[in-house]
């Protein structure tokens, strides 16, 4: 064997292994999103049983808009929305209810605003009609919990204040009768919470009313409003080990990859989905005006 061909020989050993290819990262681009919905406040005046948000458990709390506008405007440089829902809780609990409209139309210029809200506070908001009409997108989702002639009654004052601001400001209203899809979310309340066990994460993503109610909450994105609220059950009570994995949820960052955001926004079922029921389990919604437990403090209607 020739000096060269040895030499030849030595220097292919010692040739570093092929680095793999790896794919390229898609280019940033703003990625159009159906909605997202965002709580200006945790506390509601109501105690709807099972409610996907937690807020019969009588959460505190309210949003401040200088931090909404922080994730507002961190998210506006990743996502452009056909709308943008502004709820709870209790949206009307949050006394600057108002200026969210301000920031979100700031953020989303041509982003439909809809205010979702069981009416009983909207008296507390007299400015809130100018500012929806001067919005020129913006409407009002009233939603109905119950159909018991003394809640009824108890709405009658609302409804005589919606037909004055849509009559006088042109206020956009609908009326949503949520309680005609009522399910049931997990089992039991409080400390006693827990997540289903059906297994059938797939069934449990098809039947979701919620699979497509990505929420803005702590600066996140998360999937759906069970996985972003959780973490307020966790505060407030010492919850099942079943629940861990669940609170071991990871939401999106606005600093993420381009890649991740597209997973993200594509993605359907997933094992978190597995804490919800594989089957529809409708019930007939108590009265939310006079169901909430006995152990929990009310909250004053008016």
């Amino acid at each position: 064997m020739s000096i060269f061909t040895d030499m030849y020989r030595r220097l292919r050993a010692a040739q570093p292994e092929p680095v793999p290819t790896l794919e390229p990262e898609p280019e940033p681009t703003i990625r159009l999103v159906g909605f997202i919905e965002m709580h200006v406040a945790h506390t509601c005046n109501l105690t709807c049983e099972s409610c996907s948000h937690y807020s019969n458990h009588v959460h505190k709390g309210v949003l401040d808009p200088a931090q909404a506008e922080d994730w507002m405007r961190a998210w506006s440089k990743r996502i452009v929305l056909k709308e943008f829902n502004l709820l709870g809780g209790e949206p009307t609990m949050n006394p600057r209810l108002s200026e969210f409209v301000v920031l979100v139309r700031k953020h989303w210029p041509t982003a439909h605003i809809r205010i979702i809200t069981n009416g009983f506070f909207l008296h507390r908001h007299p400015a809130l009609p100018s500012i929806l009409a001067d919005d020129g997108n913006a409407s009002i989702a009233l939603s109905l919990h119950h159909r018991d002639p003394e809640y009824l009654e108890r709405l009658r004052p609302v409804f005589e204040l919606l037909e004055g601001w849509q009559r006088d400001h042109g206020t956009v209203v609908e009326t949503r009768h949520s309680d005609r899809r009522w399910t049931r979310r997990y089992l039991g309340f409080g400390a006693e919470m827990l997540p289903f066990e059906d297994g059938q994460t797939r069934k449990s993503w098809e039947i979701c009313p919620a699979k497509h109610c990505k929420q803005l909450h702590d600066g996140k994105l998360w999937k759906c409003s069970p996985l972003a609220y959780l973490g307020l059950q966790k505060e407030k009570y010492d919850l099942s080990p079943k629940w861990d994995p669940y609170l071991q949820y990871k939401p999106l960052e606005s600093t993420c990859s381009q890649r991740e955001l597209d997973e993200f926004l594509l993605r359907e079922d997933e094992d978190a989905c597995s804490m919800c029921s594989a089957e529809v389990r409708s019930f007939s919604l108590p009265n939310p005006l006079r169901s909430r437990p006995a152990t929990e403090t009310p909250v004053a209607l008016p």
